[in-house]
């Protein structure tokens, strides 16, 4: 089995990344939440890789944080979700917010994922809710769920940017430290000021 990969990005597209080692091409599939993370063609790169072996197939899915390949392989495990699906979980909502979710049982936030539907939420919900690790450790000091979804929507203005998903989220928890009630435009000229000194 294949449990890590380092070597330099050949290829890179939103939802795979083609690793080459040592001159073997190794097609990895990864959610966004570690596509955007890495750097582009010709840049080095180290990802966890959990190996799929079916009777037809085997397939890597590779990631960026220990975090995210727990979670991923606990989505796994859970009956009716395979890896695709887990991916587009993955892909569709930040880890920290998926243990919130899961913790406080919040299907409707579970549902706004694409590709989950209220079953699949529910049973999401129903079955990781004592395996995962606490929210508090997830969440940046003083974090209310309504700020939330403040982030959520400028971690994806700044995505849009063009920035790198972890240089976003920095910049974001930041500026809702110093300021956890402010409105989203204000919020996004503050972050963005800070970004372009």
């Amino acid at each position: 089995m294949i449990a890590r990969l380092t070597g330099t990005i050949l290829e890179k597209h939103p939802n795979r990344v083609v690793v080459d080692v040592a001159g073997v091409g190794y097609d990895v599939q990864v959610p966004l939440s570690t596509f955007y993370g890495l750097g582009e063609a010709g840049a080095p790169i180290t990802l966890r890789v959990h190996t799929h072996v079916r009777e037809d197939i085997i397939a890597l899915y590779g990631f960026a944080s220990a975090l995210e390949q727990d979670l991923f392989e606990r989505l796994i495990s859970i009956s009716g979700i395979g890896p695709k699906l887990a991916l587009a979980v993955l892909s569709g909502i930040d880890p920290g917010e998926l243990i919130r979710a899961v913790g406080t049982q919040d299907v409707a936030r579970l549902t706004r994922i694409p590709g989950v539907g209220k079953k699949t939420a529910e049973r999401i919900g129903l079955e990781l809710k004592d395996r995962l690790p606490p929210a508090a450790s997830m969440s940046p000091a003083g974090e209310s769920p309504a700020g939330g979804d403040t982030r959520d929507d400028l971690l994806s203005a700044l995505v849009n940017l063009g920035y790198q998903r972890p240089v976003a989220e920095k910049a974001v928890d930041a500026v809702l430290k110093k300021s956890p009630d402010g409105d989203f435009e204000a919020l996004l000229r503050e972050i963005l000021r800070g970004m372009m000194k």
